[in-house]
């Protein structure tokens, strides 16, 4: 029997209103306006506030929904079990196959083949890959950019052939016509023809009730260094465009439907990345019913994720391990339904097999050990995260609206606006990883001066084949990554007969020349460049003779704004041109300086990359 006598724990304290919350928050800024220090503008086109309360959920309508209920915000099921997929090059299909078995004892249970070159022979091809693979708990996928409707009729006639139950198989095929479209920005055929086409390659899947025959790639989008909102909302659209010019040519709502998968990049934005997935559920939920489809079965999203490319890095590489794995928990957290964590090497060579044991157990931590799969959507209810999802939900709305009013997603293609918003959103995002606002550890921030990677960079063996061979119809969207700009900087330097080499010229107050050497020596060993450092010279003269005495390319000054008025003329006179002079900071008296010849200034509004470029090539690199 319950103790009546008992109060619940916090019936002592009095409530706190969100007005009082303010005022303190006020109260501690001390004039400091709320808005700019406290509010964070998104690349999403939103803003998110330091705190949420209950009644910022009052106006959100669909928060009563349970996972495997419509609209799927919560989920399309009511466990959050995955799989851990694992991509395969098949450049020969036999030892594809022997990785595939191994892979499988090793806790994979999705696997993909991808056909890095044309096969003549899509039934051999099949057989040999797909030896011995006879689970129906195992996903099988394939992609090919070419031959997809030839490569599903060779699966189904391959498992008729080894007796496998059609109905139980589960897997994917990754046609995407528009996504190659929208990333070569050429087409062999009318895009009558390529809708024809997608409609020969659902039929020709149609034996297969568990298999995805047509891809939608938001991905593609996140690895041109598009926003969130643009990601979704430009794969609601591809999504939408199938599903009208599929259903134009006869096949049902629900079959096409039904045959596609959502492929979404999950990148370094932890919890915009686990609502962009609940968003996504909901509004392509909403966009199927619109069609009158039987049941609600097909209104469901199919969801594989992949780790971004976009922010990883090949200066110190351990670190993408990091990435990688606080992008794993959010596409489980989401809800994906299977997902690809890419080994940490990928980007600049053959990953080997430590790299891709990583990237398997980095899923399998997230299950044996942290339960990830035994609780649906665990962020449900959380104020922040239910907003951020309401919140990306309108603007992909809003964007998906837009592109629809242009005539659907090629129409927008072929207009140029798609390119244009993913430009818009990606040249912002380069100029944030350039002034250091947006940091990629390694890279552009606390950079390893020691490392040197130009002998393994680039070692990737070519698996891929261009979607066709016609003309340029349309302007590509190009595929880049953040750092790829400084990389070049610093492979450059790497390449070098000889590396320059970077002196602090450490002078008067302690606290101030220790903390502008260290940010100084960050700066330019972002290029790659030798620093030097030093404990603090009596005069800048003795400063500047142990400068050139190391036979240093740059001398950067770092002391007080006070002293710089006649420290920075007395150096700059000292070096007498014999070195590139850099002065540590942003002194009030730099108007002073520049009017003697004194131009060359780092500190934190510098843009690094520019500033590091400039050098170089004053230093003949």
């Amino acid at each position: 029997m319950a103790d009546k006598t008992k109060k619940p724990l916090l019936s002592d304290f009095a409530p706190v209103t969100t007005q009082q919350w303010m005022d303190k928050i006020t109260a501690d800024l001390k004039g400091a306006d709320f808005e700019r220090k406290l509010v964070w503008r998104t690349n999403e086109g939103f803003n998110v506030r330091p705190f949420y309360r209950s009644e910022d959920l009052e106006e959100v309508k669909y928060l009563d929904s349970l996972p495997g209920e419509f609209p799927y915000i919560r989920g399309t099921k009511k466990t959050n079990n995955w799989y851990v997929r694992q991509d395969i090059k098949a450049v020969n299909a036999v030892a594809a196959n022997k990785k595939a078995l191994d892979v499988l004892t090793k806790g994979i249970t999705s696997l993909g083949f991808t056909f890095c070159d044309k096969v003549e022979d899509f039934n051999a091809e099949i057989s040999s890959v797909l030896a011995n693979i006879i689970s129906d708990d195992v996903e099988i996928n394939f992609s090919t950019k070419h031959g997809s409707k030839k490569l599903l009729e060779a699966v189904v006639a391959y498992l008729k052939k080894t007796n496998r139950d059609l109905s139980k198989v589960k897997g994917s095929v990754n046609f995407d016509t528009i996504g190659c479209l929208t990333t070569s920005g050429k087409s062999c055929k009318s895009f009558d023809e390529m809708f024809d086409h997608a409609k020969e390659v659902v039929e020709a899947g149609k034996n297969l009730p568990n298999f995805k025959t047509i891809a939608v790639n938001g991905k593609l989008f996140n690895n041109a260094g598009s926003s969130i909102v643009q990601e979704l909302a430009f794969a609601l659209s591809m999504g939408s465009e199938y599903l009208a010019q599929l259903t134009e040519r006869g096949v049902s709502v629900n079959d096409a439907a039904s045959s596609m998968k959502f492929n979404f990049g999950v990148g370094g934005n932890y919890f915009m990345e686990i609502a962009k997935l609940r968003a996504a559920r909901m509004l392509w939920a909403t966009i199927v019913k619109s069609y009158k489809p039987a049941g609600l079965e097909p209104t469901k999203m199919a969801i594989h994720c992949e780790t971004s490319q976009w922010n990883k890095t090949i200066y110190d590489p351990y670190v993408n391990m990091l990435r990688t794995q606080t992008e794993a928990m959010s596409a489980t957290l989401g809800g994906a339904d299977s997902l690809t964590v890419q080994p940490f090497d990928t980007i600049y060579k053959d990953s080997d097999v430590f790299s891709e044991r990583i990237a398997r157990n980095q899923q399998l931590l997230l299950k044996e050990e942290s339960h990830f799969d035994k609780v649906v959507d665990p962020s449900a209810g959380s104020y922040y995260i239910e907003n951020l999802t309401d919140n990306i939900a309108k603007e992909a709305w809003a964007l998906f609206v837009e592109v629809e009013e242009k005539g659907g997603y090629t129409a927008a293609l072929k207009e140029g606006f798609v390119q244009a918003k993913v430009a818009e959103v990606a040249d912002k995002r380069k100029k944030a990883i350039a002034t250091r606002r947006e940091n990629l550890l390694g890279t552009n921030q606390f950079p390893n001066g020691n490392e040197t990677v130009a002998e393994v960079a680039g070692n990737v063996s070519s698996c891929t084949t261009k979607c066709c061979s016609g003309d340029t119809v349309i302007e590509p969207i190009v595929k880049f990554r953040g750092a790829e700009e400084f990389e070049a900087l610093r492979l450059t330097t790497e390449r070098a007969e000889k590396t320059p080499t970077v002196f602090m010229l450490t002078y008067g107050n302690l606290n101030m020349r220790l903390a502008r050497s260290q940010f100084s020596a960050n700066f330019f060993e972002c290029a790659g460049y030798k620093t030097i450092d030093n404990n603090g010279f009596d005069t800048v003269e003795a400063g500047v003779e142990a400068a050139k005495a190391a036979k240093a390319d740059i001398i950067v000054l770092c002391s007080s704004d006070d002293e710089y008025v006649d420290a920075a003329p007395a150096a700059f006179k000292a070096i007498n041109g014999e070195a590139i002079f850099v002065v540590a900071g942003a002194p009030k008296c730099a108007d002073d300086l520049k009017a003697q010849g004194i131009t060359n200034f780092v500190n934190v509004r510098s843009n690094v990359l520019e500033t590091l470029q400039g050098f170089s090539k004053e230093l003949g690199l």
